[in-house]
């Protein structure tokens, strides 16, 4: 599945309402590097997070018979914040399952939108599967985090504006990877406009599925495990388009530590002075553990949110 075209018309689709975010070099990481290394700071887009992209282009592709219908969906937070955030630009109206161990701070931006709220599970997937089949009970429109080429192509937009703002050739690009939405959409974009392009995937060696389903040929359930990269804890569904997508344009694969995610928290804030979730730190964290890899190499490195609780945020400075 090539969803290049789709990317691009995306791009037409949602950029009046999506902030370009900056390509920000990063003085400190490549001097590290002895390289350039750029990040991408989808922190600073509207709701914190890249997911406003998928969740708009989804939403505004959406026929006037389903905006009457209504809309649902499954987040731990990032996705349901642009899901509700496109359904208010669009006028239409829908439901959000969240987890109910979700992060306080995104349950709490939640609420600032006209939109309802409903709580199932203790992990991603459990939710998803249970708000599914409420779509189905209650005949709406359901809107997957990351399954979807709508919602897929909505993120690989970040993959077109980090080639157009590129000041050269890109070596690497290292961005998370939960269910795969943001990174099959990014290396799609990528591959297609920069093949030599090497695109590493980062995950939390407490939440892999992606790289466990890769390396094994097919999708693999895992027990779930808490992680500060809980936007992208919680794995992929079966027959996911992501998978296959990730498999054909994700070159490498890297897992870190909490300690690593908690300490590319505190170097960000540190040396950029910019709050950043735990998934924005995955992706830090993978390009410190193979620094050497990087060495003279211009990098970007996918920044993907700002969504982390005070709580949180605190107990790791």
């Amino acid at each position: 599945m090539n969803l290049f075209p789709e990317i691009v018309a995306a791009e037409k689709r949602i950029k009046t309402n999506i902030l370009k975010t900056p390509l920000y070099p990063s003085n400190y990481l490549s001097q590290l590097s002895n390289g350039q290394v750029f990040l991408k700071l989808e922190n600073e887009q509207y709701t914190g997070s890249f997911k406003a992209r998928g969740a708009l282009n989804k939403i505004l592709s959406a026929t006037p018979e389903e905006v009457a219908i209504g809309f649902i969906t499954a987040s731990t937070g990032n996705h349901a914040q642009g899901f509700a955030r496109a359904l208010s630009i669009a006028g239409a109206t829908g439901t959000i399952f969240l987890p109910e161990n979700a992060s306080p701070a995104k349950v709490e931006a939640l609420k600032s939108y006209p939109v309802a709220l409903e709580f199932f599970g203790h992990n991603s997937l459990e939710t998803e599967l249970h708000a599914k089949a409420i779509a189905e009970k209650r005949g709406l429109i359901w809107v997957s985090p990351y399954n979807d080429p709508l919602i897929v192509a909505g993120q690989g937009t970040m993959g077109l504006e980090i080639n157009a703002q590129s000041p050269k050739s890109i070596d690497y690009v290292l961005g998370c990877i939960g269910g795969g939405g943001m990174m099959a959409g990014v290396s799609t974009a990528i591959k297609n406009i920069s093949p030599q392009t090497t695109v590493v995937g980062c995950l939390p060696e407490k939440s892999p599925e992606m790289y466990l389903s890769v390396k094994a040929g097919k999708v693999v359930f895992i027990d779930f495990e808490e992680t500060l990269s809980d936007g992208s804890a919680g794995g992929l569904e079966d027959g996911s388009i992501t998978f296959p997508i990730c498999q054909k344009y994700v070159d490498e694969y890297t897992l870190v530590s909490e300690k690593e995610i908690a300490d590319s928290i505190r170097l960000i804030a540190q040396k950029h002075h910019k709050i950043i979730e735990g998934a924005a730190a995955v992706a830090v964290a993978s390009f410190l553990k193979d620094i050497e890899k990087y060495k003279e190499k211009t990098v970007v490195i996918i920044i993907c949110g700002a969504n982390i609780s005070m709580k949180k945020l605190k107990e790791i400075l």
